[in-house]
């Protein structure tokens, strides 16, 4: 004759049943959330880290910024070239490193093929982004003029179409422009998250 559970018994098993569904979904979430970290940590990484640190200090740049900028331009691929001809991890046209090279007054043997070594286009991209910044006095600002260049982020600020008081872009007229803003602010507040920068 089969055995009969007792009052007690019975109550009992939906207690263990119950521990045994808290100590698996502690565990689910514990590993959620390291692989959640592991993913943001690939996802956002931190890849020449002495060269963008020592650029960044160089240029009084929050480091975290430069990280964005680098991370949206390239993924930190070194060799990359885009479909006008920018170079490098931080995306410089030849244009836009003659003319970084001369207000630098940079006399080193130093050619644009150069804006594949990591070292030289990290240094020429955060001088033009400091030289944005001084300018533009905004991070909004001066990351429109990394994208679509001086001559639209003038014309903009002196619009009140896309300026109110002719210090801040309000209203950003190029989409692209736009979205390269926003996407590397938003990747910015990530590196700040993740490492404390």
């Amino acid at each position: 004759m089969p055995r009969r559970l007792t009052s007690t018994a019975r109550r009992r098993n939906p207690l263990k049943i119950l521990a045994v569904i808290a100590v698996v979904l502690v565990a689910a979430a514990a590993i959620f959330w390291a692989a959640r970290d592991k993913y943001y940590e690939m996802a956002y990484p931190m890849k020449y880290t002495e060269i963008i640190d020592q650029y960044a200090e160089k240029n009084n740049l929050p480091k975290a910024l430069v990280y964005a900028v680098v991370r949206c331009e390239s993924g930190f691929r070194p060799d990359v070239v885009s479909s006008i001809g920018a170079r490098g991890m931080m995306q410089l046209t030849e244009d836009t490193f003659d003319w970084v090279k001369y207000r630098m007054g940079d006399e080193r043997d130093i050619t644009y093929d150069d804006m594949f070594d990591p070292e030289r286009n990290v240094e020429y991209g955060t001088f033009l982004l400091r030289t944005l910044l001084d300018e533009y006095e905004t991070i909004d600002n001066a990351l429109c003029g990394y994208h679509a260049g001086w001559g639209s982020v003038r014309q903009w600020l002196n619009n009140p179409k896309y300026s109110s008081d002719g210090k801040n872009i309000d209203h950003i007229p190029f989409g692209d422009t736009s979205q390269y803003v926003k996407k590397v602010n938003k990747t910015m507040e990530k590196y700040k998250e993740l490492y404390d920068l």
